[in-house]
């Protein structure tokens, strides 16, 4: 359990002042330019030594990501990207950091920036985050007008320019190479890697896209130490973590807690509890709709961490935790997630966009039980010919879902199935 003072995100639900003045007076900005000043080396084996991992979804360690970055540059600027694009279905964690706290993003930002040699960061948030855009704007002319950011940094002798830039709405390009094409001004469609942005990012520079919880986080890890944000969660799985948890509890909401807490710690402590008591949960998507599902048999014993939920053949990704009781249709809830990655699909790769309309069709037959038996081990195949066969993970996102349904719901399926041909037998004998 989180103690308060170990909390990184102090004005999370908003009760307190978000301007420079209010973040200050919470602890943020403090010696900003003596932490440059310690130099790039010091700030990446910081990061590395405190055990983070990327908060987007994918969960790769954030120190050696920065450590990627060429160390001299060839002549070509670097650049931070920072993905705000926030579209996973139930995630809602860092709208409320640019909403509430956007200091510690744009500090962030900045500490980041300077650590990869990049002179620029774009911010490139989701198209509909309108309240979002201007408490971020707002927050970076205070730095700006501080002295904070822009010519020599916080004193630091480090110039430094921030940018935020509006997404037009699409869920791909929260993926990062579709990103920076969107950034470029062309088509959100994920490019090839290699070569990975690194090596050549926007504009063909060498670039590092991170989530914006991630960068967010760093400068307090570089003033309180890399051992207390280790000394958090499991080993591999350290830290703080933002959990956005929808669906059926009784308080559903965005709270800061220790990586590796018991879901159902976190869902009674911050929750109220499951809507009908803990008995009456029928399953939960730990991280965002991209992950499978699990069923109510696992979450007694739950981690909310990367290692234990990928052992369960699920995962942390963005740990939006949506909670599903016994009322729900579970065969149509995640027929709704397969239309919306067929509708999301950016069409570039054939499996994708074949595949996604394909089991969503499928999907419609199931719901409504016009399927044959045989068609479910069908749906798997397919989900398996689109898994893995893509540019970016898109692919996976619209199979995951499905092969969560079919691995731990298939009878739920084969009833409806059944009771539907059983209930036209007994309509074709009235005729």
């Amino acid at each position: 359990m989180l103690k308060d003072q170990d909390r990184i995100f102090t004005n999370l639900y908003g009760m307190h002042d978000r301007t420079l003045q209010g973040a200050r007076s919470r602890g943020h900005w403090d010696g900003t330019g003596a932490l440059i000043e310690k130099g790039r080396d010091w700030i990446i084996e910081q990061v590395k030594a405190s055990g983070l991992r990327g908060r987007g979804g994918a969960g790769f360690p954030t120190g050696l990501k920065w450590s990627f970055m060429p160390k001299e540059s060839d002549g070509r600027p670097a650049y931070l990207v920072v993905n705000a694009d926030e579209s996973e279905p139930g995630t809602c964690k860092d709208r409320e950091i640019m909403r509430h706290d956007p200091h510690t993003l744009v500090e962030g930002c900045l500490i980041a920036s300077f650590a990869m040699n990049a002179h620029a960061c774009y911010i490139y948030i989701r198209g509909e985050y309108i309240r979002e855009r201007e408490a971020l704007q707002a927050a970076i002319d205070e730095a700006y007008d501080a002295g904070l950011v822009g010519k020599n940094a916080c004193g630091s002798g480090w110039d430094f320019d921030i940018y935020v830039h509006h997404g037009a709405g699409a869920y791909i390009c929260g993926e990062e190479t579709a990103l920076l094409e969107s950034l470029e001004g062309k088509k959100g469609m994920p490019r090839m890697k290699p070569p990975f942005p690194a090596g050549a990012g926007v504009w063909g520079c060498p670039t590092t896209v991170n989530n914006v919880e991630s960068i967010a986080v760093v400068p307090t890890i570089l003033r309180r130490g890399a051992e207390w944000f280790a000394g958090m969660g499991r080993p591999n799985n350290t830290g703080t973590k933002i959990f956005a948890i929808s669906g059926h509890v009784n308080n559903p909401c965005v709270v800061e807690e220790e990586m590796s807490i018991p879901l159902k710690e976190l869902l009674e402590k911050h929750c109220g509890g499951v809507r009908g008591g803990w008995e009456n949960l029928k399953a939960v998507i730990p991280g965002g709709s991209s992950v499978p599902c699990m069923p109510a048999s696992l979450c007694d014993d739950a981690l909310m961490d990367f290692d234990w939920l990928k052992e369960q053949k699920s995962g942390l990704g963005t740990a939006a935790v949506i909670v599903m009781d016994q009322s729900t249709d579970i065969v149509k809830a995640i027929w709704r997630l397969s239309k919306f990655y067929k509708h999301e699909s950016c069409g570039q790769c054939t499996p994708c966009r074949e595949g996604t309309g394909w089991m969503m069709r499928v999907m419609d037959r199931l719901v409504t039980g016009d399927a044959a038996p045989e068609e479910i081990d069908m749906l798997l195949d397919v989900s398996k010919q689109v898994e893995g066969h893509t540019i970016c993970a898109l692919g996976d996102a619209a199979a995951w879902p499905i092969q969560g349904l079919i691995r731990h719901f298939r009878d739920e399926i084969e009833d409806r199935i059944k009771a539907k041909r059983t209930g036209r037998g007994s309509a074709v004998a009235a005729e």
